[in-house]
């Protein structure tokens, strides 16, 4: 029997927002498609990780799913909640994809993972009934819906502060958009949604002594989760109108001590316009222009080692909070959530990489030395303007004192280079890293193919989804 009670006031906005806006934003839109080409190259580099690979694929080997849904960069077509999960894990899997901060923070490009997935294999049945494909288009729009729905919870609700893992607006985000996909109404929205609520998890795995492996599979596991109940909604499955502000037992008074969880914005188009990108190299993003400075200064730094005193890196509150780390980093996950860590590789090098995560290079004795040398300082500008909605800055500075005395300059960066401000100059870069990491899997024919399209946003926006995932399934070895 369907719940009656009055249904909480952010679960209606969302889910009213999720099947009534038509985005009309062309900023929008174009960055959407950025959006989603830098989301499948992160997905197809990760296919050379066998630490995401080992967890790709259909739960029972060799099963065939009719329509199924491809996962960029394999060979297989699985259901759409497995391949939600698979795609969301690859897209995730090296901290490359893009970025929102605010009091909270995550990933929307996550929810490709279920987007994809779910529109793949709508386009295939749609196929098989003779109708209509559904084309990229749609998935532009979804896109905006559900980066709009987890970026503006983010805004002013904090879910890490209380030990939430971020993931959990992935999930809301995508289950309001999937049911929608599926033809939902605003009761199945808001019924599959609160479900999503329900769902929220620890971010132990995040943190020392426990960070691991599943941070990067963990939009992938959200995201499967939301395409469950949106089809478990689609049966006629119940929703739970309070779930967040039921008396003692809803969310808000469970994890927030009766604080509201609020939208801080009406819904539009805000935060796809502004979404932050990661261009040049895979880091946690509070760190990103802490790297930047740090190749600033390499030239400066990489002979005089040895000369070394302090490092001292300035930064804002939520960096501090979340990647200032010292001691033993055990592994990929742990040091890519490390600002010194990321630091030192780019004082080292003069570039970052994903292999530089790996254990080989986190070998090299010098990056530890260097790592015990780093002293973290708080800026409250920087956290000030990081939080300013006309800003939102993620400031670092970088200042490298020597033995004698001497020391470089102050390196200060204010916005990394995938942040709006800087997009003109990123974009023709983040063309580069598309192609570069498709190249990895991809032959020379489909990355020129792939190229083409995603360069004329008309030919994009008209192409059917499935014709599109077909041309990311790599050669026959």
């Amino acid at each position: 029997m369907p719940n009656t009670n009055p249904t909480d006031d952010v679960i209606s906005k969302i889910a009213d927002y999720a099947v009534n806006y038509e985005p009309t934003s062309e900023l929008a839109l174009e960055t959407a498609r950025l959006c989603l080409m830098d989301s499948i190259g992160c997905a197809l580099l990760a296919m050379n990780y066998p630490a995401c690979t080992n967890l790709l694929g259909p739960e029972v080997e060799d099963t065939v799913v009719p329509n199924g849904s491809r996962v960029p960069g394999t060979r297989y077509q699985l259901d759409p909640v497995k391949a939600a999960f698979d795609t969301g894990a690859a897209i995730r899997w090296l901290d490359f994809n893009d970025t929102w901060l605010a009091a909270e923070w995550g990933h929307p490009s996550d929810n490709f993972g279920a987007i994809l997935a779910m529109a793949d294999h709508l386009s295939r049945k749609s196929r098989s009934d003779s109708t209509r494909q559904i084309d990229v288009y749609k998935v532009l729009e979804y896109a905006i819906k559900a980066y709009e729905i987890q970026g503006v919870l983010a805004l002013q609700n904090s879910f890490n502060r209380v030990g939430i893992d971020h993931v959990l607006l992935v999930k809301v985000a995508s289950t309001a958009v999937v049911t929608a996909m599926l033809g939902g109404d605003v009761q199945q929205v808001e019924n599959a949604v609160s479900n999503a609520w329900l769902d929220a998890t620890l971010r132990t795995y995040r943190h020392a002594p426990n960070t691991g492996s599943r941070k990067s599979w963990a939009a992938g596991d959200a995201l499967a989760r939301s395409v469950r109940f949106a089809q478990n909604a689609m049966k006629g499955e119940m929703g739970y109108p309070s779930a967040l502000t039921a008396p003692d037992w809803g969310l808000q008074d469970v994890w927030f001590n009766g604080e509201e969880i609020t939208l801080e914005r009406d819904l539009d188009a805000y935060v796809m316009e502004n979404i932050l990108f990661k261009v040049s190299f895979p880091a946690e993003f509070h760190a990103q222009t802490a790297v930047e400075a740090a190749f600033e200064l390499h030239d400066q730094v990489a002979s005089r080692l040895d000369e070394i005193d302090t490092i001292t890196i300035t930064s804002q509150e939520s960096a501090l909070r979340i990647i200032d780390k010292t001691g033993p980093l055990n592994n990929p996950a742990d040091r890519d959530h490390c600002i010194q860590y990321m630091t030192a590789i780019g004082l080292l090098k003069g570039s970052l990489s994903a292999d530089d995560y790996e254990d080989e290079a986190a070998a090299d004795p010098r990056v530890d030395q260097l790592r015990d040398k780093m002293v973290m300082q708080h800026d409250q500008r920087f956290t000030d303007e990081y939080l300013d909605a006309e800003k939102r800055s993620i400031a670092n500075a970088v200042q490298v004192r020597f033995k004698d005395g001497s020391s470089t300059e102050n390196v200060t960066v204010e916005y990394p280079i995938g942040h709006r401000r800087r997009r003109d100059d990123a974009k023709p870069l983040l063309v580069d890293k598309f192609r570069s990491n498709i190249a990895t899997q991809l032959d020379n024919e489909r990355v020129e193919r792939l190229s083409e399209l995603f360069a004329d946003q008309s030919a994009l926006e008209s192409t059917a989804v499935d014709e599109m995932m077909d041309l990311l399934v790599p050669a026959i070895e």
